[in-house]
């Protein structure tokens, strides 16, 4: 059985899966109605908020999109906080959409620092809002969300989060935090299939989104919530993946969040010292290194892309490469969601055999 260990799509466990093959229903009845409220519910057990919740149906792109055009007016100053390749996909989205953008870019690889964010506002106090990613997979870093969002709202901004592949997997009190817009992805640590983006938003937030005048049709928050008030999506939902966000919710439950936020940071521990006990370095500063994703520095001599080859084809272990400029100078083992200890034994074994072939010959034995 194939491993896959990338960050995103994530294993789904069969009770999901199963629930993908359940029959259509109509997405503006009664049964659709009774899955969208127990769901909404639940999300907002996990997020740890009492905000409104919303559920679009698109990749985690849209939902980054959609807390931009929905908070911001063109001409609006945003100070955006970017670690690596998708803190600048979000700076590029805000762009695109006239907002004239502040960038605060953090060599990949190390996080941000929260004082460095301080004096970015400071030297732009007209900015409206912060762009922050708490978990960015193309390194392998987790930001300090908690302070940075202290900062933050000291100073009075809104603030974006990109939790895509964090929230659900590592801890992010959405409230005792006060993040005012929060996007996390089904793919990831929910254990669900692509096609659904949650998102929370706060007061702050609903009233920013009162004033923002960034076009916005399909990604509109008040067409979300008049609908959720009916037990619908404005637009067609993908309804199997309700169907299995609907059961993945209760399994994380039943484990309970503190249980979840602890096993992936035990496993994430295991792979890094996994890693550095083959004679490999991490690529990631380690104080900041994420639970849901390790990156590892391509030493002298070896062939990532022919080490993820022979990884796939001889152990069934499907591994993530580097992405833009860490292309061929890193690889990504992802540790979210559906994973235990045995997943990361097995792909360690895997490497340990698989490195020497793609030119690497200091495997530790």
């Amino acid at each position: 059985m194939t491993q896959l260990r990338i960050p995103g799509p994530t294993p789904c466990p069969p009770e999901v899966l199963k629930a993908m093959a359940w029959p259509m229903i109509d997405h503006r009845g009664p049964e659709y109605k009774k899955i969208i409220f127990e769901v909404t519910d639940k999300l907002k057990q996990v997020f740890q908020t009492r905000n409104d919740v919303l559920i679009l149906t698109c990749s985690g792109t849209g939902g980054l999109e959609a807390a931009v055009v929905n908070t911001l007016s063109p001409g609006d100053r945003v100070l955006s906080v970017s670690i690596g390749a998708f803190g600048d996909r979000w700076a590029n989205i805000a762009r695109e959409f006239g907002a004239e953008v502040v960038a605060l870019d953090i060599e990949w690889g190390k996080a941000a620092d929260p004082e460095a964010i301080r004096q970015a506002i400071m030297s732009n106090p007209d900015v409206s809002a912060v762009m922050v990613t708490h978990n960015e997979t193309s390194t392998g870093v987790t930001n300090d969300l908690g302070t940075i969002s202290k900062v933050v709202k000291e100073s009075g901004k809104l603030l974006l989060v990109d939790a895509i592949s964090s929230l659900s997997s590592i801890d992010l009190p959405v409230d005792d935090w006060h993040c005012d817009v929060v996007v996390s992805g089904s793919q990831k640590g929910w254990m669900v299939p692509p096609g659904l983006v949650m998102v929370s938003i706060s007061t702050e937030a609903w009233e920013a989104h009162s004033k923002a005048k960034m076009p916005h049709f399909y990604w509109d928050f008040t067409k979300g919530k008049s609908f959720l008030e009916k037990g619908q999506n404005p637009w067609t939902p993908a309804v199997s993946v309700m169907f299995a966000l609907s059961v993945s919710l209760e399994m994380m439950l039943k484990e309970g969040l503190p249980n979840i936020f602890a096993r992936h940071a035990r496993i994430g521990q295991m792979t890094r010292e996994g890693i550095k006990a083959l004679g490999l370095s991490l690529f990631a500063e380690e104080s900041h290194a994420s639970n849901t994703v390790t990156s590892v520095a391509a030493p002298e001599g070896l062939d990532i892309k022919k080490l993820r080859q022979i990884l796939q084809d001889e152990h069934q272990v499907v591994l993530a490469g580097g992405q833009q400029r860490l292309d061929g100078k890193i690889f990504r083992i992802g540790h979210l969601g559906l994973v235990n200890e045995d997943d990361i034994k097995a792909v360690i074994s895997a490497l340990k055999v698989a490195l020497p072939k793609a030119g690497f010959a200091g495997v530790k034995q």
